[in-house]
């Protein structure tokens, strides 16, 4: 009798061993722990066909221990059938029904599955296809002698060919899977009826294109007045919301060892309604067609509410620049144009600096796009080599937003010096903000890097901003900086929103501040943030900061200045004009102070108070959406 024990026991101990490793491949979220959960186990209405199908029965012989187990539990259901009343017992779709709870110590074992309601009834399903267990009632290993008889209706769906599929296609992009799982969630909330019936369409096309569908929601949530007041708009946005042309092609090259790399190029032109596309070229690894079409949706609506009649367009590489000598990145530009340049043109598509890409590499991708087209057909917007003297485009990105906070901040009778303002990032853009900062006698007093920040709390000037500058070139860290000035400190691995402050400058990357960045830029005294990067903010960071009262100012409309400059000096191209910085800033402020009236005149429309923290952000979506719909109305369904 102890022996038969102890072989039931292994066998238990080596099943529950066998499902844990199942559950650690799958990786997979536990959601509504703790509900009530009843699983079907025997054959029913789900698939008639079931009861009369043969099972596929395994080939190895079960221990004795199983053999004992698997009469007991047949006693078992031969006496609870006797117990029942007869015409029960007579029914052919009778189903065997255990209650389990759903608790939390199986959240170890059963990491790909999860609780939700289907037609009224608590069922297990599969997080990787969200298909429940019965859909595929397949199992070769039999019911009846399951040990884990609570789980074994998944247990068979895991074994279905579906599953295996929808597991292949889900390792590449399974962050993507759970992102989207919580903004779906996070749209339903926002957003009326209507609204909402748009990014659930959008949710079910791209369920995989995270950063794209958050774009998406923060525009929608601003259009939602617009929409109510003209159904029309409902159809226009629809269109608009569906890229004119997608280019996902392939860039071979090869290093300096003779290797050969492959890696994945992107172009997407979102909207020519308004005129030529305008928009950067991003090369990071974390680059994708989420990313590209996202970058391409931001930059439409930004040149929509600029004074210039231009497209929006984005793209990329997943290549990354960085470690790379000047004959490999050269290579790479040479190839990812060798595929580009059909889809480029002074009247098609003229592409810009991101991130990753500076005049370097821009100057690479025009010098390939000139001999592939055999002619001077203008130049990209960006590069220094193409126009005498120094271009000052890069320099307007940065000062644009300067600029616009220095109009923000006139409207409410207040000036800019001796603001402390926190900077992140130490790009391109960053750095020209610190620096148009100093010259209206504010305080920067923070940059950042990927690995963390510096904090000057005696803030930056020209000679410590001239040391930084050498650092970023010879692309050392910026803890560097405080061997040079001792009372500065530089923290890894955090971000600088808890530093006390009055304007906030996020200029790295998308969604680099979060719900617990956002309370503590809140806590630190922030009242405004001038977005430099594009969707900097998290919509629960957006959240915090709109009930806090922080005035954010959208990035479509902050920075407007490098969209208004590299048409500028297109244009300055054309008519042979030469400006001095001084005129060319002149008429930078200008084009700032359009955009800012523009938005502040499209949200006062609406209803929006001038004063309100969110007024800017939907005056410039308002205001950017209004041109494209009158365009995309005149030329009609194309």
């Amino acid at each position: 009798m102890s022996i038969l024990s102890t072989s039931v026991g292994m066998n238990s101990a080596m099943d529950e061993i066998n499902m844990i490793q199942q559950a650690q491949r799958h990786h997979l979220v536990v959601r509504d722990i703790g509900e009530e959960i009843d699983l079907e186990i025997g054959p029913g209405d789900d698939d008639p066909s079931f009861s009369t199908t043969t099972l596929m029965t395994i080939p190895q012989e079960p221990s004795n221990g199983e053999h004992e187990e698997q009469k007991q539990m047949l006693i078992a259901s031969q006496i609870s059938i006797e117990e029942q009343e007869p015409g029960k017992s007579q029914d052919k779709k009778r189903k065997k029904k255990v209650v389990k709870r759903w608790r939390e110590e199986w959240a170890d074992t059963y990491k790909w599955a999860y609780v939700d309601v289907k037609e009224g009834t608590a069922r297990i399903f599969c997080s990787v296809c969200k298909e429940y267990g019965r859909k595929h009632r397949r199992n070769p290993y039999g019911n009846e002698g399951s040990r884990n008889m609570q789980m074994s209706a998944l247990e068979e769906h895991n074994n279905s060919l579906l599953h295996k599929e929808a597991l292949r296609l889900q390792v590449a992009s399974k962050d993507k899977i759970l992102t989207i799982v919580d903004k779906s969630i996070y749209v339903k909330a926002l957003t009326s009826k209507t609204a909402g019936s748009i990014i659930e369409a959008l949710l079910r096309r791209d369920p995989h294109e995270a950063e794209f569908i958050q774009s998406v929601q923060e525009v929608i949530h601003s259009l939602e007045r617009v929409i109510a007041k003209n159904s029309h708009y409902v159809r226009i946005l629809e269109r608009l919301l569906e890229p004119e042309r997608m280019v996902v092609f392939r860039v071979p090259w090869i290093d300096d060892k003779g290797e050969t790399h492959v890696n994945r190029g992107f172009r997407v032109q979102f909207s020519q309604a308004l005129g030529p596309c305008r928009g950067g070229l991003r090369c990071h690894p974390s680059m994708n067609l989420s990313i590209a079409k996202f970058l391409g949706f931001e930059q439409t609506f930004k040149n929509a509410l600029s004074p210039y009649k231009l497209g929006g367009a984005g793209g990329g590489s997943d290549f990354d620049p960085k470690g790379k000598s000047e004959n490999e990145v050269m290579r790479f530009c040479q190839s990812f144009m060798n595929e580009l340049y059909r889809y480029l043109g002074p009247d098609q598509d003229l592409p810009a600096e991101d991130m990753g890409v500076g005049p370097r590499e821009m100057g690479y991708l025009f010098g390939q796009y000139r001999r592939l087209a055999g002619n001077f057909q203008g130049s990209f917007t960006g590069p220094r080599i193409f126009w005498s003297g120094s271009s000052l485009r890069t320099e307007a990105t940065g000062y644009g937003l300067v600029f616009f906070a220095q109009l923000i901040l006139a409207d409410m009778n207040k000036e800019m010096k001796g603001l402390r303002c926190v900077v992140s990032g130490s790009g391109k853009i960053a750095m020209h903000v610190v620096e148009k900062l100093l010259a209206y006698g504010a305080l920067p007093i923070t940059v950042s890097d990927s690995r963390g920040y510096l904090v000057d709390e005696e803030g930056f000037d020209y000679v410590k901003m001239s040391l930084l500058r050498d650092i970023k070139a010879q692309q050392r860290s910026l803890r560097d900086y405080s061997k040079t000035y001792g009372r500065s400190k530089y923290y890894e691995d955090a971000k600088p929103w808890n530093e006390r402050c009055d304007l906030a400058f996020p200029c790295a990357a998308q969604n680099e501040i979060d719900q617990s960045d956002a309370v503590n830029m809140v806590n630190s005294g922030c009242r405004i943030l001038i977005e430099g990067s594009n969707m900097p903010c998290t919509p629960q960071a957006i959240d915090v900061l709109k009930k806090a009262n922080v005035l954010i100012a959208p990035a479509s409309a902050a920075g407007a200045g490098g969209v208004a400059a590299g048409e500028l000096e297109l244009n300055r191209e054309c008519n042979l004009m030469h400006w001095s910085p001084e005129d060319f800033e002149s008429k930078l402020q200008d084009a700032m102070k359009q955009t800012y009236q523009k938005a502040i005149k499209a949200a006062t429309d609406f209803g929006y108070s001038k004063d309100s923290p969110e007024a800017l952000v939907h005056g410039a979506a308002i205001s950017a959406f209004l041109n494209l719909a009158q365009a995309m109305t005149d030329q009609g369904c194309i």
